[in-house]
C-alpha cells in the first residue's frame, strides 16, 4: 500500500515517526525536510492532494495544528480531508465522508496517531445511500 504524506515544519517529527513505524506502507514523502520554518503548509497540501487525486490513494498531512493542512487540501477538486484527533473522528470521515486524506496536528500522541492511521487504511468507505448520497453531492459540486 502506497500513501502520500507532507508536514510543515511542526510536523516534521510526527511524519518522521509515523514512516518509521508504520509497516508494510510505502510512503511517498512530499516534505517538508526539516523543522525550519521556511515552509508553506498550503505548497504540501495541494501536492499531497493533487497527488492521491491522480493515484487514487490516500495521503496524511500534519501540520501546527491540522486544520490549515485541510482546508488547503479540500481545495483539490477530489480531495475529502478530515483533520482527525481520535478513533472516532477517523471512522466517521471515512465511513461518512469515504475521507481520502487525513489531517493531524503535529502535536498528538504519536501511539495515537498510528492507531488512528491504522484505522484510516481498514475503515471501509459506507455503501449507505445517504452516505453516497452526500459524497456524490460534493463532487457533483466540484464539476
Amino acid at each position: 500500500m502506497k500513501i502520500a504524506i507532507a508536514s510543515d515544519h511542526n510536523g516534521y517529527e510526527l511524519k518522521k515517526y509515523i514512516i518509521k513505524h508504520m509497516k508494510g506502507i510505502e510512503f511517498i514523502d512530499f516534505g517538508s525536510d526539516g523543522k525550519e520554518s521556511t515552509d508553506d503548509y498550503v505548497d504540501y497540501a495541494l501536492k499531497v492532494g493533487e497527488y492521491c487525486v491522480k493515484n487514487n490513494i490516500k495521503g496524511i498531512l500534519i501540520c501546527g495544528s491540522g486544520i490549515g493542512m485541510s482546508i488547503a487540501a479540500n481545495k483539490v477538486k477530489g480531495v475529502r480531508c478530515g483533520r482527525v484527533t481520535s478513533i472516532k473522528d477517523v471512522i466517521a470521515t471515512r465511513n461518512d465522508n469515504d475521507a481520502n486524506i487525513i489531517s493531524f496536528a503535529g502535536y498528538l500522541n504519536k501511539e495515537r496517531v498510528l492507531r488512528i492511521i491504522e484505522t484510516f487504511i481498514n475503515t471501509p468507505a459506507s455503501n449507505d445511500e445517504r452516505h453516497l448520497r452526500r459524497v456524490n453531492k460534493i463532487s457533483k459540486y466540484e464539476k
